[in-house]
């Protein structure tokens, strides 16, 4: 598995980031420019990945390919295919088949939740099966948890700075698991919803509370989005892009903060409002630097 991996604690000063220099990750490729000069630049590496669940095939992920253990683990919690209280006996990847397989003390049959799958506006193609809405809605988020927009602040800098895929290659969704002003695992991939699963396997397995995180993403705050991190139970949800009307509705209903268009002094918020503490000022804090924005980036980086 690639990874750049640094974890002290379950639950203090834990970090995974991207590695842009991992060779699996990207690879070079020739082409022209917009005046016709020959030009050579990185892209991402896409790979299929046939997820197991126990003896049943469950879906097949395009997928950069590293940390397979904890994208497959966290689709199947997201999935409600793994239970919170489940024991996972073994996971099992071949890289060769690129296939990984979850092993349960618990037999597992979910030939009839198969059948029933809706596509989701995730790129990529994310895919989500049976009665996840009816799930969603007996979760409770804790109404405790607070975002100072200090912390909103300094994370969104912190973060569009980080050595990253998207700023050397570009066609990519970073996701970020933070606690107040500190990013604390940075996942990416081709599709947002494969991010976000990897972190979600990563807290399974390493036992992290998500009661008092907040989650950060580049991808569009999506129905898609909005369910899988209240699933996770994570209360605060933030991106740099923006909102679809489904998006903001689920939201509401689960009592999510929700948070939209955050770059710089800048940032919207439809939901959850009452969570945020007003404890920077604005006009200190500058407009985002263009040489660190992410659509910026993309050219810098071609």
């Amino acid at each position: 598995m690639a990874s750049s991996d640094s974890v002290q604690t379950p639950d203090t000063a834990l970090r995974i980031v991207p590695d842009p220099n991992d060779p699996r990750l990207t690879q070079a490729v020739a082409g022209i420019d917009h005046e016709g000069k020959p030009v050579e630049t990185r892209v991402v590496m896409e790979r299929p990945l046939t997820l197991f669940l126990n003896g049943q095939e469950i879906v097949t992920n395009m997928t950069i390919g590293d940390h397979p253990d904890y994208l497959a683990v966290g689709y199947l919690l997201n999935q409600n295919m793994l239970r919170p209280d489940d024991e996972i006996t073994a996971i099992d990847y071949d890289d060769d088949l690129e296939t990984v397989v979850v092993r349960t003390k618990r037999q597992t049959d979910f030939e009839e939740k198969l059948k029933k799958k809706v596509r989701t506006s995730g790129c990529a193609q994310g895919t989500v099966f049976g009665d996840l809405m009816e799930k969603v809605e007996e979760i409770a988020l804790p109404q405790d948890a607070e975002l100072r927009t200090s912390w909103l602040y300094a994370l969104t800098k912190a973060i569009n700075t980080m050595p990253s895929l998207y700023l050397s290659a570009g066609a990519i969704h970073g996701c970020v698991l933070c606690r107040g002003d500190e990013p604390l695992l940075y996942m990416e991939d081709v599709g947002r919803h494969n991010a976000v699963d990897k972190i979600a396997g990563y807290m399974f397995l390493n036992g992290i509370s998500p009661g008092d995180k907040m989650f950060y993403t580049t991808g569009r705050l999506t129905s898609e989005m909005v369910i899988k991190t209240v699933q996770m139970g994570i209360p605060i949800l933030i991106s740099r892009s923006g909102f679809t009307a489904w998006g903001v509705e689920l939201a509401r209903e689960t009592g999510l903060t929700l948070i939209g268009r955050a770059k710089g002094r800048r940032f919207i918020a439809l939901s959850g409002a009452e969570r945020i503490v007003f404890d920077a000022n604005p006009s200190d804090i500058g407009d985002e630097d263009k040489r660190h924005g992410r659509k910026a980036a993309r050219s810098d980086a071609a």
